[in-house]
């Protein structure tokens, strides 16, 4: 086996749907991408309040982060600064910038909102990744006109094997108005007794991307 790393799981939220290492496990109605987020939430009975005060930016990664992760013990098997975060996207916190944007349009009705404001920026979503979690390993966001696996993986791969880390999310996750796609994985360092859905590298990374179900 490869010895940058293994894929152990993946998380696909796209269209209504959540498919979790090839099994779909959750599928509603193509709805707006807030009302399915919740929809989401509750079907799995996730209880973390501050869920509703995100942006959806921040809810799309938080889920698929919270599915990709739930019943691993992650935190049993590295210790919080040996697990990183590495995303991307293409428009950034965009859908949250227009928020902003229209809060402040109207001068007579000037009323910046700082609950929106906090979230204009795309790292956040790592923040709200890493308080829910408790990770504090090296975490990055890059924002690129599509879907990267070469630089994903390269950068992750350097990660692994300076031994920044021993574990890692990495993904795409993208919000822009009615447009989502959130597709996250979790790559671990390979050792003698560790399996894993498949070799960490830019195909298998494109080809769990690219899937449709």
């Amino acid at each position: 086996m490869d010895n940058s790393g293994i894929i152990r799981d993946y998380v696909i939220l796209r269209s209504g749907k959540v498919v979790r290492g090839g099994r779909e496990i959750f599928s509603g109605a193509d709805i707006p991408v807030g009302e399915f987020l919740t929809a989401v939430y509750k079907q799995f009975s996730i209880n973390y309040p501050k869920f509703y005060k995100m942006d959806n930016l921040c809810k799309l990664g938080f889920m698929a982060a919270e599915l990709l992760l739930r019943d691993k013990k992650t935190e049993e098997s590295f210790s919080p600064d040996a697990i990183g975060i590495v995303l991307s996207n293409r428009a950034s916190s965009l859908d949250t910038d227009r928020n902003h944007q229209r809060s402040i349009l109207n001068r007579s009705e000037y009323f910046p909102s700082p609950s929106v404001f906090v979230y204009t920026l795309a790292n956040i979503v790592i923040g709200e990744i890493c308080i829910r979690f408790k990770f504090f390993g090296e975490n990055a966001f890059f924002i690129e006109e599509k879907f990267d696996a070469d630089r994903l993986y390269a950068y992750v791969k350097q990660l692994l094997d300076d031994n920044i880390v021993q574990c890692c999310v990495t993904g795409w996750v993208e919000v822009d108005g009615d447009t989502y796609d959130g597709v996250l994985y979790l790559v671990e360092k390979t050792s003698p007794d560790t399996d894993g859905f498949a070799i960490f590298d830019p195909g298998n990374l494109t080809e769990i991307f690219s899937r449709r179900s």
